[in-house]
């Protein structure tokens, strides 16, 4: 074996985006989102990932500059992977993490060029104001938060078996 194999079969492999989102309530369950200026929808705070980054820094990272606050990024709630599609030509996966509870939005200062908005919203509230393919991590993030266990999405919806009936795939985490 030459050393420019280990290269090749490496620059083979596919490559894909990360993104990290903070899934946050108030005390009585309603799911904060934020509207950004660029886009028409409403977004969980939260962005791409930085290369070298680990997701739940980047959720961290996003939090502090979005909203001006630090979070404490716990459990990871929902993975979700979408294939390419629009203008993004790479495939992505979506990490939504446990950000906890806040009790007001009092001590939160936008990113004024980013943000222009900031609310709590019931649960179909928030799925109605994210986009179609988003919206179900809505609902995965409260099961799975409930359960205590990460909830894998496919494209928005739980993946399929072969017979097509729906199955929730999900991983039992331990409680730190």
């Amino acid at each position: 074996m030459t050393w420019t194999e280990p290269a090749k079969w490496y620059a083979n492999l596919a490559s894909f985006y990360a993104a990290a989102a903070a899934f946050i309530t108030d005390p009585a369950g309603n799911v904060l989102l934020v509207k950004p200026t660029y886009r028409d929808h409403w977004a969980f705070p939260g962005g791409y990932v930085d290369e070298g980054e680990y997701p739940h820094d980047g959720c961290a990272r996003e939090v502090r500059e979005e909203l001006g606050i630090s979070a404490t990024v716990g459990d990871l709630l929902v993975v979700d992977w979408a294939p390419p599609a629009g203008l993004r030509p790479r495939a992505i996966i979506s990490f939504t993490f446990d950000c906890g509870s806040i009790s007001s939005l009092d001590e939160i200062e936008l990113a004024g060029q980013e943000l222009e908005e900031v609310a709590f919203f019931t649960r179909q509230g928030a799925e109605g104001r994210l986009p179609e393919n988003v919206a179900p991590r809505v609902s995965a993030a409260i099961d799975a938060r409930n359960r205590h266990a990460l909830t894998y999405l496919a494209g928005g919806s739980s993946p399929r078996s072969p017979a097509g009936s729906a199955t929730v795939a999900s991983i039992r985490t331990e409680r730190r």
